[in-house]
C-alpha cells in the first residue's frame, strides 16, 4: 500500500467525524442561514490568511534530507497567496462588513489549530504540517463545490459570495493529485507516522472549528426536539 493510500486509511475515524458535525451534515441538506455561513468565512479568514506564513515556516524548518520538497512548497506558496482576499470579499458580496472581520479576532477552535500548525513545524516535524493540508485541502475537495450550491440556493447569494468555495474546490483537485504524489515520495517511517498523527488531530481540530460555528435555527430546533 502507497503511503497516502495508507494515510487515508488510518485517518477515516477522524474524517467521518469531521464530516459528520452537525452544521456540516446540514448545509449538505440546505439547513443554512446567513450567519452560518458569514461566520464559517470570518474563521476562514482567520486560517488563510496563515497558510503562507506555514508553507514559508515548514520550507525554512526542512532538513537538508528534505530539500528535494523546497520546489513544491514554493508552488504551493505561490498559488496560495491572497487566497484571503477572496474570502474577505465573499463577505461583502454577501452585504456585510469584510473589515470588521479582518479586524476581528479568530475563534479559540481556529486559533488553536493555527498554533497547532505553527507549534508543529517549530517543535515537532516540519513535515506535520501536510496533515493540515490533507485535511483543508482534502476536505475542499469532497466539500466546497457541493457546499457551495447548498447554500447559495436558499440565501439566494450572488455568485460572487462563493469565490472561495468555488475556486478553492476547483483548485484543491489539482492540489489533491499533487499532493499524493509528494506523499508517495515520502519514505521515512518516522515522517510518515508523523504526517499520519498530524492529520488525526487537524480532522478533530478543524471539527472544532464547525462545531463552534452558530447553527441555523431550524438544525438548533430539530435538536433540542431530538
Amino acid at each position: 500500500m502507497s503511503f497516502h493510500a495508507r494515510l487515508l486509511a488510518e485517518t477515516a475515524t477522524e474524517r467521518t467525524f469531521m464530516q459528520s458535525v452537525p452544521i456540516i451534515q446540514g448545509c449538505l441538506r440546505g439547513e443554512v442561514s446567513l450567519a452560518s455561513y458569514v461566520a464559517f468565512l470570518r474563521e476562514a479568514f482567520h486560517h488563510v490568511r496563515h497558510t503562507v506564513p506555514l508553507l514559508q515556516a515548514c520550507k525554512a524548518a526542512l532538513p537538508t534530507r528534505h530539500d528535494w520538497l523546497r520546489e513544491a512548497l514554493d508552488e504551493y506558496i505561490e498559488e496560495e497567496a491572497g487566497h484571503e482576499e477572496w474570502i474577505l470579499a465573499d463577505i461583502a458580496a454577501c452585504g456585510q462588513d469584510a473589515q470588521a472581520a479582518r479586524a476581528s479576532r479568530p475563534g479559540v477552535a481556529t486559533e488553536l489549530m493555527v498554533a497547532y500548525a505553527y507549534d508543529g513545524i517549530a517543535r515537532g516535524n516540519p513535515l506535520s504540517f501536510f496533515g493540515m493540508v490533507l485535511v483543508l485541502e482534502g476536505s475542499s475537495v469532497a466539500l466546497a463545490l457541493l457546499a457551495a450550491e447548498a447554500i447559495q440556493k436558499p440565501l439566494g447569494l450572488p455568485d460572487a459570495a462563493f469565490t472561495y468555495l468555488r475556486s478553492h474546490g476547483t483548485l484543491d483537485l489539482e492540489h489533491t493529485a499533487h499532493f499524493q504524489q509528494l506523499m508517495d515520495l515520502i519514505e521515512d517511517e518516522r515522517d510518515q507516522a508523523d504526517i499520519i498523527h498530524a492529520a488525526k488531530v487537524f480532522y478533530r481540530l478543524y471539527g472544532d472549528v464547525f462545531i463552534s460555528l452558530p447553527l441555523p435555527r431550524e438544525t438548533q430546533v430539530a435538536e433540542v426536539m431530538a
